[in-house]
C-alpha cells in the first residue's frame, strides 16, 4: 500500500472511531510488530461479559485442538483497535484472525486489507453461506466478494417489565409474552397502559450524551419507510424528506406527551426501567447481562414491532471474524485460522449468553441456544436487521453516528421541529458525502 494511500486511510479510520457498549479499553497502541508466538494470533476488542465467554470459547478451542496454539489479544474499542489492525496488515505483521464489526468492512475491504473468506479455508470445513442469517452473509459482502464471517447479529430491541405488562394487560393468554400489536397507534396505546398501569414513563432510552444510540432507534423507525439515508458508497444524500420528517414526528410525540423523557442519560434511564418506574426500555440487547443482576426485577425482551411501515425493521450491527491480509502467512497458518473461526462458529451459544443472537444457523436452531431466554425470542430481528449505510464514514462507534445522532437528540428534547430536523440531518449528511474518502469505495454490501 502506497505510503499516502495508507496515510490516508489512518485518517479515515480515525475519522469513524468512537466508544460503545461493546468493551472498554484494555490494551492500546496504534504500532508495534506482531511476532508469530502461537500457531493462531487472534485479535478482539472484547472485556466485561462478553470478554469472559471468549475467553471460554477460546479455551474450547485449545481443547479440541492441543496441537495448535492460540495467542488471543484484546485492543482498545473503536479506533485504536481498527487503526493498529489496518498499521499491522500494511507493514505485513498482522494477527491470523480478528474480530470486525460489519458495519466497518466496506473501508477495510476497499482498501485491501482482508483476505476474501473463499481463501480462508473456512469453505472446506462446512463454512457455506446457506449456514447463516442471510441478513449478515449480505452486509459480509462486498463488490459481490466475501470478506467476514458473522458471528452474530447484535440487534436493537424492545426490553419490558414483566410485572408492569401484567398490570397493563399487555401480556398474551400464556403469560410469557406481549400480545401482538402492530402499528404506531397500537404502541402507543401499550406505552400509555404501562403509564396507567403505575409507571412514571411509558418508555425510557438512552438519549443525554449517548447519539449513537438516538440514531440506531431513529433508523430502525425510518426504515420501516424508506430506504438508506446514502448511496452510492456514501457520496449521495438520498433522503426521503417526507419519510424522515414522519419519523421525526413519531419520536418526537413520545416525548412531547410525556410518555418517554426528551433528555435522559444512560445511567438514567437503567435507574427507571430497573426500578419499576419505567414499563419499556428502548437499547441493545448486550444490556441483558446487567439487568440480570437486579434482584427481584423481572423483564423480558423482543423485537420492535411495525411501526410507521407495514414490517418490523430492526436496527442491528453483527461482530464477525476476518482475516487479514499477510502474504508471508503459510499455508499451515491459514488452516490452523480457518479452524479457529469454525471453532468460533460452532461454540457460540457460548456467545449467545452476551445477549447475541449467532449468526451461525446450527447454533441458533440448537437446543443450546433456544433453551436460553431470552435470547430465543428476538431472533426474527437477525432476520429484519438493517445495518449502517454503506459509506466509509458510517460503523459502529463512528463520527457520523454522534453527528447524526446528536441532530436527533435535539428533535427528541423538542429544540428542534421535525421539519427542522430534516433541514439539519441533510446538511449533516452533506458534510460526510462530499468528503473525500481515503480509498475507493463501491457499493456492495446491502442493508
Amino acid at each position: 500500500m502506497a505510503r499516502r494511500r495508507f496515510l490516508a486511510l489512518g485518517g479515515g479510520l480515525a475519522l469513524t472511531g468512537g466508544l460503545s457498549a461493546c468493551a472498554s479499553p484494555v490494551v492500546s497502541g496504534l504500532t508495534g510488530a506482531q511476532p508469530n508466538t502461537a500457531d493462531v494470533l487472534f485479535w478482539n476488542l472484547f472485556t466485561g461479559g462478553d470478554g469472559a465467554n471468549m475467553v471460554l470459547m477460546e479455551d474450547a478451542f485449545r481443547k479440541a485442538h492441543p496441537g495448535v496454539s492460540l495467542e488471543a489479544t484484546i485492543l482498545s474499542w473503536g479506533n485504536p483497535y481498527y487503526t493498529k489492525l489496518a498499521l499491522a496488515t500494511a507493514s505485513g505483521t498482522p494477527p491470523d484472525v480478528g474480530i470486525a464489526h460489519l458495519s466497518r468492512l466496506p473501508l477495510l475491504a476497499a482498501s485491501g486489507l482482508l483476505e476474501p473468506v473463499a481463501d480462508t479455508g473456512v469453505t472446506e470445513l462446512g463454512v457455506t453461506p446457506d449456514r447463516f442469517t442471510p441478513a449478515a452473509w449480505r452486509k459480509a459482502t462486498v463488490d459481490g466478494t466475501v470478506y467476514a464471517v458473522p458471528l452474530d447479529t447484535h440487534p436493537f430491541v424492545l426490553f419490558y417489565d414483566v410485572d408492569l405488562a401484567r398490570k397493563a394487560g399487555l401480556l398474551n393468554a400464556a403469560g410469557d409474552g406481549l400480545k401482538p400489536m402492530s402499528g404506531k397507534e397500537a404502541f402507543l396505546d401499550a406505552l400509555k397502559a404501562m403509564k396507567d398501569a403505575g409507571a412514571q414513563y411509558g418508555a425510557v432510552m438512552s438519549i443525554t450524551a449517548d447519539p449513537s444510540t438516538a440514531w440506531r432507534c431513529f433508523s430502525m423507525v425510518y426504515s420501516g419507510l424508506a430506504g438508506p439515508v446514502v448511496s452510492d458508497s456514501g457520496t449521495r444524500v438520498t433522503i426521503d424528506d417526507a419519510a424522515m420528517e414522519e419519523s421525526f414526528a413519531f419520536l418526537r410525540s413520545l416525548t412531547s406527551g410525556g410518555l418517554m423523557p426528551g433528555s435522559l442519560t444512560g445511567a438514567g434511564a437503567n435507574a427507571l426501567f430497573s426500578t419499576g418506574k419505567a414499563g419499556f426500555l428502548f437499547d441493545g440487547e448486550w444490556q441483558i447481562p446487567a439487568y440480570r443482576l437486579v434482584k427481584g426485577f423481572h423483564f423480558n425482551v423482543v423485537p420492535f414491532p411495525a411501526l410507521l411501515g407495514p414490517k418490523p425493521v430492526a436496527y442491528a450491527d453483527s461482530h464477525a471474524l476476518v482475516v487479514p491480509r499477510n502474504s508471508g502467512r503459510s499455508a499451515g497458518r491459514t488452516h490452523n485460522a480457518a479452524l479457529l473461526i469454525k471453532s468460533l462458529l460452532d461454540d457460540s451459544a457460548v456467545w449467545a449468553q452476551g445477549g447475541h443472537v449467532p449468526a451461525w444457523l446450527p447454533t441458533q436452531r440448537s437446543r443450546a441456544f433456544l433453551d436460553q431466554s431470552p435470547q430465543r425470542n428476538y431472533v426474527q430481528a437477525a432476520f429484519s436487521a438493517v445495518y449502517d449505510p454503506v459509506a466509509w464514514y458510517t460503523g459502529a462507534g463512528s463520527d457520523f453516528q454522534n453527528t447524526v445522532g446528536a441532530t436527533i437528540i435535539e428533535v427528541l428534547a423538542g429544540r428542534l421541529t421535525p421539519k427542522g430536523g430534516v433541514a439539519a440531518m441533510r446538511a449533516d449528511l452533506k458534510r460526510y458525502t462530499t468528503a473525500r474518502p481515503p480509498v475507493t469505495m463501491k457499493e456492495g454490501a446491502t442493508r
